[in-house]
């Protein structure tokens, strides 16, 4: 693939995203597109590169406005199992908001984790939820996009 035949860009579960605003500047520094995908309000900085994507409200709209677009050479940001499962399929690259990977040798126990966590809340378990988003997450996150964009440069994908 040379350099200049697709340009990267990156796809954001927006609603109960907490790293927005570190995309931004990533994007802004790199110059890269990004698609801040929402079913409600929401601001986002005036730039040719940011584009706030308003889908319908309903289940899975959002995300399969990202699946359906999200290609290999992009970058996609979800805590969402199965988007990340649809997006890794079409060859993205998938970031959490806390900067961990889905990638072809992990999102099968992520999912099957996630399955059970589902059976177990349905069947009345008190399950806990997340642990809080801290600053070692957002740094965590800032270190796993850089090196994803990075990578993505090295196999000749662009940047602005």
């Amino acid at each position: 693939m040379t350099g200049t035949s697709k340009s990267i860009e990156i796809y954001v579960d927006a609603d109960a995203c907490p790293v927005k605003d570190e995309v931004y500047r990533v994007a802004e520094r790199l110059g890269l597109k990004v698609h801040v995908v929402t079913n409600s309000f929401m601001m986002v900085p005036k730039s040719p590169l940011i584009e706030r994507v308003a889908v319908a409200a309903g289940p899975d709209v959002a995300d399969d406005w990202i699946a359906e677009r999200a290609v290999r050479g992009d970058v996609v940001i979800t805590a969402d199992v199965p988007l990340a499962d649809r997006c890794v399929k079409a060859g993205a690259t998938v970031l959490s908001p806390k900067g961990r990977p889905f990638d072809e040798n992990s999102i099968g126990m992520q999912l099957a984790t996630r399955n059970l966590m589902t059976d177990l809340r349905s069947a009345g378990q008190t399950t806990g939820g997340p642990p809080p988003f801290d600053k070692r997450d957002r740094s965590a996150f800032l270190s796993a996009l850089n090196q994803a964009v990075v990578r993505l440069k090295r196999e000749g994908f662009s940047t602005g």
